[in-house]
């Protein structure tokens, strides 16, 4: 590993504080310098070759057919390599893809950003996602960046620092919220902001499922390398299942309460909930990781609506992935019916919703238009990170707080050698939050 690798979030955070200064002391307008005016061809590179990370980069490669892949990059050899393979074998014609721009290492990111795409795909663990986004940022690339982009209150910080710069240099951003480009949804939530229900009065949102994925140990790994391969079971990397996959439901509640909001504003004020873990861990997975198994928050929005969310990791048990908006008038499920004084469902045209997010964000890159789904990856990421902190705890706790003291989740150290941020104990657990002894910050 380079030296590079072994670099600090303190030390980072110089450099991407240099590059930055760089950037915005030029003269020319980063949004054409990201994409050469004229061009068709837009070069991206890929960062995070697992599953979601092949899925993005190949629903951007249909999504646009000037789309051109120049680079990818994994912590883990393996994968970058075998990413690598594929789209030279099934995507001849849609890369530029030689051997020394196939990056791995916890700093392939860093080179990934440094050769000169236009758009940066990023589909790594979510921890890291703040950091990255920061760098193509100061970098100056259009970012498409998976969700949650956050798993802690520092990240969130970073997150809004990038953002705005982001809006300073004229960069597009989208973020893996795909409800928010299918028309089901757009035409619904639109309904409902122009008063289909009435005042929206309660919002209820639900990830409940059986279960994911838990890769086992591999011979000789690190305990980083264990950590950061079976990353969905480390609230540092995954932010727990409330972040990695209910921020999807989370995000369509805020997108209905916000009528005519600031993004920024797209939020809860409070929350409070109850959460736990005894399935998980006593259910054959002890010692493999450290979040819940479900969580219950009741939210609170600045006007006092109320918003009640469950997740849940439990076969045979109820199972919804789905969001329900409340008002004086009526009801809706923000996905394509209104019942009550308004009856309406729709029946217009489909999309593949996760490849029409990259048309979306590619045709304002072409064109030049305001794009910045940035502000509401930041929002709705940092609302599913309050849930977590209340569950965790059984605390009350308010978002400027949780903002302004959450403490960070990521290591001091990156590397695959440092100590990782959560140890296993003597009895071979890795500690797991226990409500009215954790501490939210």
């Amino acid at each position: 590993m380079s030296d590079k690798t072994n670099a600090s979030r303190r030390d980072f955070l110089k450099g991407t504080t240099v590059a930055a200064g760089v950037a915005v002391a030029s003269q020319i307008p980063i949004a054409r310098m990201a994409h050469a005016a004229g061009s068709d061809v837009i070069k991206a590179a890929l960062i995070g070759c697992g599953g979601r990370g092949n899925g993005a980069v190949e629903d951007s490669l249909n999504a646009d057919p000037g789309v051109k892949v120049i680079a990818v990059a994994d912590a883990f050899e393996d994968r970058a390599t075998g990413t690598a393979r594929r789209l030279r074998e099934k995507r001849k014609d849609r890369i530029d893809l030689p051997d020394d721009r196939v990056f791995f290492g916890l700093d392939a990111f860093d080179k990934a950003i440094a050769v000169g795409a236009d758009l940066i795909i990023t589909a790594t663990p979510p921890g890291f996602r703040p950091m990255i986004y920061a760098a193509a940022i100061a970098a100056g690339k259009h970012v498409f960046m998976e969700k949650p982009c956050c798993v802690d209150a520092p990240g969130y910080q970073k997150l809004m620092a990038a953002n705005k710069m982001a809006e300073e240099k004229g960069l597009k951003v989208g973020v893996g919220f795909q409800r928010r480009h299918t028309p089901q949804y757009v035409e619904t939530i639109k309904r409902i902001h122009d008063g289909a229900i009435g005042k929206v009065t309660l919002l209820r949102a639900y990830w409940n499922g059986g279960g994911i994925w838990n890769r086992p140990r591999k011979e000789g790994a690190t305990e980083m390398q264990y950590q950061v391969d079976n990353w969905y079971h480390f609230c540092w990397l995954s932010g727990d299942n409330i972040c990695e996959q209910h921020i999807h439901n989370l995000d369509i509640v805020n997108w209905a309460w916000a009528k005519d909001g600031d993004p920024k504003l797209a939020h809860p004020v409070e929350a409070n909930g109850m959460g736990g873990c005894l399935q998980r861990y006593l259910g054959g997975n002890k010692g493999t990781g450290q979040i819940f198994d479900e969580h219950f928050v009741e939210f609170t929005y600045a006007d006092g609506t109320k918003m009640y969310s469950q997740c849940r990791h439990i076969p045979n048990t109820f199972s919804s992935v789905s969001e329900a908006a409340h008002g004086v008038k009526g009801e809706s499920n923000c996905a394509g019916w209104i019942k009550g004084e308004t009856e309406w469902r729709y029946d217009g045209p489909g999309v593949n919703a996760m490849v029409q997010e990259h048309k979306d964000l590619v045709a304002a890159i072409r064109e030049d238009k305001p794009y910045h789904e940035g502000w509401t990856g930041a929002s709705s990421s940092m609302t599913a990170v309050l849930g977590r902190m209340a569950t965790y705890s059984g605390k009350i706790v308010k978002w400027d707080d949780a903002v302004a003291k959450g403490k960070s989740e990521f290591p001091e150290k990156l590397a695959w050698d440092a100590p990782a941020p959560v140890e296993k104990n003597a009895n071979g657990d890795y500690p797991i939050p226990m409500p009215g002894q954790y501490q939210p910050y």
